[in-house]
């Protein structure tokens, strides 16, 4: 009997290596990272993982923080964008201070040529979602935040559940070829509860329809905790923007293991227009990655016809 069954143990272990080796197959394709196209904005969003600053140990604690910071370095620099918008920049210690933030002072130190928007004093400015935009390429106009909450407009509500608060941050920036303002909209949604999502997308979506129908130009990036097709997608598609398809994984659960299609997205209203494929950047610039997402990128062209 206990043959049989460890035989049967075998067996099943043995089709689900197979399953996790196709799984794998297929959603670590799709194009490389190439040089931007002439005249377009390149656009990235990523998921850096907070930093437990209490704990000396461990995958995501501030001693190993000192580990991933130069491949998340090498990564920011080698995807060559204009606007990064990140999520999980946040260095955390209990509470909502923002006035340690390890991975937004390194990244804003290693690369001058760059500033942050959608920050501020974290006392009345959450800072935990920055977007970081190419100075010689653009310039600031205004940022903007809404918490995930039935009181969006007060700092650090929590959700609709009554879970940890999250929000979504905006800043506008104009481009200092074109005069275009563009609005990049830099959201993170609840990866387990269903009910968050939902609402904080009817948050989002009646946000967007607002801009659009003040002729904003839009775009959508974030961490949106749904695969191409959710609901999510399919009510902000209503609310009018429309997604760049983004191939494979964009999640790798920290240790480049491809499972599920896309969590990370970038989505764009009309007065935008993709100007290439989405790249997932999937290549592990160090000894190890530098946090469990892969970043996202799609070059954009503004301006309505």
């Amino acid at each position: 009997m206990g043959r049989k069954i460890a035989k049967y143990a075998a067996a099943v272990l043995a089709l689900l290596a197979v399953l996790v080796a196709c799984q794998q197959v297929r959603h670590s394709g799709g194009p490389a990272l190439a040089a931007a196209v002439p005249g377009g904005l390149r656009l990235a969003t990523y998921n850096v993982h907070y930093i437990l600053l209490d704990q000396s140990e461990g995958r995501w604690s501030a001693g190993n923080w000192e580990n991933r910071k130069r491949p998340l370095d090498a990564t920011f620099k080698a995807l060559g964008a204009d606007i990064v918008a990140f999520q999980e920049m946040e260095s955390f210690a209990g509470g909502d201070d923002d006035s340690v933030n390890l991975a937004r002072a390194w990244l804003l130190g290693q690369n001058p040529d760059f500033a942050a928007a959608a920050t501020g004093d974290w006392r009345a400015f959450p800072s935990t979602q920055p977007i970081f935009y190419r100075t010689s390429r653009l310039e600031p106009v205004d940022q903007g935040w809404f918490f995930f909450s039935d009181t969006p407009g007060v700092i650090y509500s929590r959700t609709f559940d009554g879970s940890y608060p999250a929000f979504a941050s905006w800043a506008d920036v104009r481009d200092r070829d074109s005069g275009e303002v563009l609005r990049i909209l830099n959201v993170h949604l609840d990866y387990s509860s269903r009910g968050n999502r939902r609402k904080s997308t009817e948050l989002i979506a009646a946000r967007v329809e607002g801009w659009l129908s003040e002729g904003r130009n839009v775009v959508l990036a974030g961490d949106l905790n749904a695969r191409r097709g959710s609901s999510v997608h399919i009510r902000l598609a209503a609310a009018g923007l429309d997604f760049v398809p983004v191939p494979g994984a964009s999640y790798h659960f920290d240790r480049g293991i491809n499972l599920f299609g896309a969590i990370d997205h970038i989505a764009l209203a009309p007065g935008v227009a993709p100007a290439g494929p989405a790249i997932v950047f999937r290549e592990k610039l160090g000894e190890v990655w530098p946090t469990d997402h892969y970043p996202v990128v799609v070059d954009i062209a503004t301006g309505r016809p």
